[in-house]
């Protein structure tokens, strides 16, 4: 059980210490170029009907899933036969890899750091590297919105849902939802040619993001509490905002945001040059500002904190 827990503690101490250094081969690429070549493949083999997408986006996620799953696990056992060090090392180091909570807050302070550096052109740029919208047509508020709404959405995402599955199931199952998430990500469009192979994916990321989605809201409020932030209008934009979003989930911890900050977020937005027209979350109590997204990525670290002592107590209820 000691050793369950301590990979959980590991990982998540490196993944604060050293994030997601440029250069260093990370598996999730390696996922991310399988999807590529399996889409690829599936659409070569299926039928080009909207039935035939369907079920090639169905077969690349399967395969895609397995594999995540399996590799790890099998990695694992080779290292546990070696030695339970090196077992223990190895699955530290996944679950740094799985985990982004550092990574999240680097990325977003490069878009605060270049809109205080008063270059629009540089904020489009560094905000574009952590959203998948067209950001041609941001202003400076519409850049410091994009950035407080990634670092809300990826909450759950990048830190509270993998490391629920961490305490689940420990590195392997992790490398399971990041696979279903990276699918969900290439492929859960719905303009062409994506809107028919990526049905597949886009809802199997859903249902697996029901539950996380929803813990990660509640730690989110009760981590802004902790800060000193308005829990109480947090937990009324969360009420009535938190299915203001096409996706059952995403709304979830973006409303606890908009909430806790005093602030209205999301609203129409452009994707490959369409127009997607969105509710908005939150009330236009304020206009946003530049220091906004380190007030999110305060609440994303108390929130990474919380999660971390949630998922600790249930790996070792599961471990009893």
């Amino acid at each position: 059980m000691m050793r369950s827990l301590a990979v959980l503690l590991f990982g998540f101490f490196i993944d604060l210490l050293v994030g997601d250094p440029h250069g260093l081969p990370h598996p999730v690429v390696l996922i991310g170029k399988l999807i590529s070549a399996l889409e690829k493949g599936a659409r070569a083999l299926f039928p080009k009907t909207p039935r035939g997408e369907n079920l090639a986006g169905a077969a690349v996620w399967i395969v895609t899933a397995v594999l995540s799953a399996l590799v790890p696990w099998l990695v694992l056992r080779l290292c546990g036969i070696v030695s339970p060090w090196l077992r223990l090392t190895a699955e530290s180091v996944m679950c740094w890899q799985i985990l982004a909570t550092r990574a999240l807050r680097d990325e977003s302070m490069k878009v605060y750091a270049a809109l205080q550096s008063g270059d629009l052109s540089v904020s489009r740029r560094a905000v574009s590297m952590i959203v998948g919208r067209d950001v041609e047509r941001l202003d400076e508020a519409g850049v410091a919105r994009a950035a407080v709404e990634t670092v809300a959405e990826n909450t759950s995402d990048g830190v509270v849902a993998p490391m629920l599955f961490l305490a689940l199931g420990g590195a392997p199952l992790g490398f399971f939802y990041k696979a279903v998430n990276t699918m969900d990500s290439m492929l859960g469009y719905v303009e062409p040619p994506y809107q028919n192979i990526g049905l597949v994916p886009a809802k199997m990321d859903d249902v697996m993001n029901l539950i996380p989605a929803r813990l990660s809201a509640l730690l989110m409020l009760a981590a802004g509490a902790l800060l000193g932030m308005d829990g109480k209008n947090g937990w009324n934009v969360f009420k009535r905002d938190r299915y203001n979003h096409a996706s059952p989930n995403s709304a979830q911890t973006e409303s606890v945001c908009a909430g806790l900050l005093g602030l209205r977020l999301a609203g129409d937005a452009w994707y490959h040059g369409v127009l997607h027209r969105k509710k908005y979350i939150g009330d236009p109590t304020r206009e946003i500002e530049n220091e906004d997204i380190p007030r999110a990525c305060r609440l994303l670290y108390a929130t990474a904190a919380l999660s971390l002592a949630f998922c600790g107590a249930l790996r070792a209820l599961i471990l009893l």
